[in-house]
């Protein structure tokens, strides 16, 4: 497993917060942002709002952008048992505008981190879009799975030992 640098070259404020204490403000932001990259940007016409976001934990990172936090990564994590058997991280995003300077990388190791912090060490499985095997990879994930095809996108399931 490569090492990744786990602090970000500006500053981003991190957030893990249960469905509930979610502001209207930062539903609102982190469902616009699903939906700009999601649905827009990968021209995906598919339901973001599954049903899950109530039993998820969301990890929010804003920053200052011009004077005003604008957030510009988010995931939702699971404990075992929701998603998968296993805990596991999904709807890894970032805005389009923050991308190019390892802000994803940053990402998933605060999720990882978190996550452990929240529920312990443990396996994680993920739902990747097949094109960012290489990327899941960095951050200890193993191909565990045949390819599938899920609205439109070719995926792999990936699962990450517990470290």
């Amino acid at each position: 497993m490569t090492t990744v640098r786990a602090e970000p070259v500006e500053a981003i404020r991190w957030q893990w917060l249960p469905f509930d204490a979610l502001s209207r403000d930062q539903l609102y932001e982190l469902l616009r942002l699903r939906s700009e990259v999601f649905v827009v940007e990968q021209n995906c016409v598919f339901q973001d709002m599954d049903g899950l976001d109530g039993q998820a934990m969301h990890l929010l990172g804003t920053r200052v952008v011009n004077g005003v936090p604008q957030l510009v990564a988010y995931v939702r994590c699971f404990p075992p048992g929701i998603a998968f058997d296993e805990a596991s991280i999904g709807r890894v995003v970032t805005r389009q505008s923050a991308r190019g300077g390892g802000l994803g990388h940053v990402l998933m190791a605060e999720a990882i981190r978190t996550l452990q912090q929240q529920w312990g060490a443990q396996p994680i499985r993920i739902g990747a879009q097949a094109h960012l095997k290489d990327f899941y990879q960095r951050h200890g994930f193993a191909d565990v799975d045949k390819p599938y095809v899920e609205d439109g996108i070719d995926h792999i399931e990936m699962l990450r030992a517990p470290s």
